[in-house]
């Protein structure tokens, strides 16, 4: 299968991923999918590659997973059941997660269009998020009688704008368009459509100035505060830390 990604680098340091299934505004897929593990793969450990961009070409950023057929993940087997076989794509799908933690280039997100269920998640993934103005983002299983929380967007969003807004958002799955996510703090600025990837090229840019081990750091402290951080319980009557 041709490649789903196309890959670019425009600036020195930066490296630019644009998600190219236009036709099918860009649902993930599992040669999709497999392309953006391969790149962050070949990057992980790369000092020259100082900040990633990642969008869409077409319209859409990512309208989530391809409900017309994902495909075979690397190590289907044949015969496998239908729910090890299920299995194996969520496995798939959510290690993008660590794909995108562990690589040491931070990431922005360029979100040029919808980003839906699936591809809402992989924006919230990023490292830094900016929005074209005429853009949306939609947990939208929710609508098709399925969970809101595809692919960690039910421990990445209450964690960016607090539970109540979260839980409003992923419980009627309606679209949030990109004043309310810059509003509420999803992400850090929407600008006009045609200035989206400039304006993240702009911000990778200055992360590219930095020092690559400062940068380094910094993604990991602040990841592994995210994941780690003590939070208030209530134990025997009295307040108390606890990780």
């Amino acid at each position: 299968m041709p490649d789903a990604i196309v890959t670019e680098r425009p600036r020195p340091g930066v490296l630019l991923i644009r998600l190219d299934r236009p036709d099918a505004l860009n649902a993930m897929n599992a040669r999709l999918v497999e392309s953006l593990h391969e790149v962050l793969a070949e990057v992980r450990h790369d000092s020259e590659t100082r900040a990633i961009v990642l969008t869409g070409n077409g319209r859409a950023f990512c309208a989530g997973i391809d409900l017309r057929g994902y495909g075979e993940p690397p190590g289907a087997r044949e015969g496998e059941g239908r729910a090890q076989a299920g299995m194996r794509v969520q496995q798939h799908i959510a290690s993008l997660m660590e794909a995108f933690r562990g690589a040491r280039p931070p990431v922005i997100a360029a979100v040029n269009g919808a980003a839906a269920g699936g591809g809402m998640a992989l924006a919230l993934m990023a490292d830094v998020r900016i929005m074209s103005d005429t853009a949306s983002m939609h947990a939208s299983f929710i609508n098709r009688g399925q969970s809101s929380c595809d692919i960690g967007v039910s421990w990445l969003l209450p964690r960016m704008i607090g539970f109540a807004r979260a839980a409003e958002i992923m419980l009627t799955g309606r679209p949030v368009d990109a004043a309310e996510c810059e509003r509420v703090g999803i992400v850090s600025r929407s600008v006009p459509s045609e200035q989206i990837v400039d304006e993240a090229i702009g911000i990778a840019e200055n992360v590219a100035r930095n020092s690559p081990f400062g940068v380094w750091m910094t993604k990991e402290v602040m990841w592994s505060n995210r994941v780690s951080a003590r939070r208030w319980t209530w134990r025997t009557g009295r307040r108390s830390w606890r990780r």
